[in-house]
């Protein structure tokens, strides 16, 4: 049973020279700093651009004027303290404000700032109107890391969600299976919590988050058949992101690993433009590039994932190129009238999101929305 430690100290970290302590310093004072032992042991330190690194320790650039710390604007679908109801039969929690390490390309830093009172630890109102409308059947268990709480205090949660007849769905989104593999491996008590409220017909799903093969140690992959074997659904998902994982060789082999462990990739995100985030951030039509030439080495089982864009009205899927034109589809959207509706703009090379289309170009062409019934 291995002990990790955490650290919020940069000066601990003492791979870092005292010149490069000095010059994260601000960073850290801006964006919040986490990571442990554990993850630590990942990263190759003769490599500067090791993409655990990359991922976990603070680089100069984040201080980069560049985008805004909710680019989703999640605060307008919030409706009660702590929940979102985005998309009509999901609702999202914010359960937490802390995770095993503070990922640099985080969409959420903002919650890891004194500014930010978004997370509550009360979920009572969140919980009462998920109960009051009875349209929601899947609940969405985020923040921060769901898995950094006890699980004496997740037990809480998700029995009071379990108890409401119209959620047949928890998902939890996590981190930790990548972070920390040790938080599920030596808390029995946490298995048999998942054995008790993954049921036959009502299932938790384990939203992973592996953003590099790497990070699929063997600890990792055994965290994950612990969770599979309890009667949870693993799939995973991240985002797209410059130096670490938009080189196609390198998302290849994180889907194909993916695949053979039983975990199906889910969504490749495009990374938001989040303040900090111009780093990682890769144009629309490289990303689309990068995901098709991955994908053409993979099966079909591995092959499952979409590209996709929250944005703030939905989650657009990044169809297809032309030699002229990008495809659009809404996966996802938060108004019944942008239900499957296909869009068409002319190519941007120099476009990160959407709204860079339709900036530039006001009037695009839009094929009349398929008509969609029963759950999005």
């Amino acid at each position: 049973m291995e002990k990790v430690r955490y650290i919020t100290n940069i000066q601990k970290i003492t791979e870092l020279s005292a010149i490069e302590h000095d010059l994260r310093q601000p960073v850290i004072d801006t964006f919040a700093f986490r990571t442990n032992t554990y993850y630590q042991s990942l990263i190759d330190w003769s490599d500067p651009k090791d993409p655990i690194r990359r991922l976990i320790i603070p680089s100069t650039a984040e201080l980069q004027t560049w985008g805004r710390l909710d680019a989703s604007n999640e605060e307008k679908y919030t409706k009660v303290p702590g929940l979102q109801h985005k998309y009509t039969h999901t609702a999202l929690l914010l359960v937490n404000d802390v995770c095993g390490g503070y990922c640099r390309f985080c969409f959420r830093k903002r919650l890891f700032m004194d500014i930010s009172d978004e997370v509550v630890r009360d979920i009572s109102e969140g919980v009462e109107y998920i109960r009051k409308h009875r349209e929601i059947n899947n609940v969405l268990l985020t923040g921060g890391d769901p898995l950094v709480m006890s699980t004496n205090k997740l037990t809480n949660i998700i029995r009071q969600i379990r108890e409401i007849p119209h959620v047949h769905i928890i998902r939890i989104g996590s981190k930790m299976p990548a972070f920390n593999p040790y938080r599920i491996i030596n808390d029995p008590t946490f298995i048999d919590m998942l054995r008790t409220y993954s049921l036959n017909k009502k299932k938790i799903y384990l939203m992973a988050h592996f953003n590099h093969p790497r990070e699929l140690t063997d600890v990792a992959i055994e965290a994950l058949n612990m969770v599979i074997k309890a009667g949870v659904i693993v799939v995973n998902q991240t985002p797209l992101l410059r130096g670490i994982n938009d080189a196609p060789e390198v998302m290849t082999e994180l889907m194909n690993k993916l695949s053979y462990i039983g975990v199906p990739p889910y969504y490749f995100f495009q990374c938001r433009p989040t303040l900090g985030n111009k780093l990682f951030s890769v144009p629309v039509e490289e990303s689309f590039d990068i995901f098709e030439n991955a994908r053409m080495h993979c099966s079909g089982l591995a092959k499952r994932a979409r590209l996709v864009m929250s944005h703030s009205t939905g989650k657009i899927e990044i169809v297809g190129l032309t030699d002229e034109h990008i495809f659009f589809r809404y996966h996802r959207a938060a108004k019944p009238r942008d239900k499957a509706r296909f869009m068409v703009f002319k190519r941007n090379p120099r476009a990160y999101w959407f709204d860079d289309y339709a900036e530039v170009s006001k009037k695009y062409s839009v094929v009349n929305p398929l008509r969609c019934y029963g759950p999005e």
